[in-house]
């Protein structure tokens, strides 16, 4: 079966469109200067990163000069959607309900079990 393309983008493409998000518009060097904050990588390794987002339609490019220039195509707001969407479905069955029980309970609570959940041990 094919793999269909995640909504959610890893976490070093998330980390150049963070970049993005903050300049708006950005060339590779421009994009390496923030990222490079937190992660000093290659020229190459962000330019590569770069390509494959606009392949993904993530973002948008435009020739200025001898180089591109990079911009999203989708806001901070709609990936943080598309990443709690993913977040229901994969852990909570689609349930905003059991996520928000989930956020509302403190660490050290352990999870509600229901008298029908249990299995007597008795008959074991």
């Amino acid at each position: 079966m094919p793999r269909t393309a995640r909504e959610v983008p890893p976490p070093l493409e998330l980390l150049c469109l963070r970049a993005l998000w903050s300049l708006g518009e950005g060339n590779v060097k421009a994009v390496r200067q923030i990222v490079a904050q937190s992660r000093p990588l290659a020229y190459t390794t962000i330019m590569t990163v770069l390509d494959r987002l606009v392949r993904k339609g993530m973002l948008a490019r435009r020739k200025v000069g001898r180089s591109f220039a990079y911009a999203p195509q989708a806001t901070l707001d709609a990936a943080r959607r598309a990443a709690v969407r993913e977040l229901l479905e994969g852990y909570f069955d689609g349930s905003e309900e059991e996520l928000l029980q989930f956020l509302q309970r403190r660490p050290e609570e352990p999870p509600a079990v229901h008298v029908a959940d249990r299995i007597d041990t008795v008959l074991l």
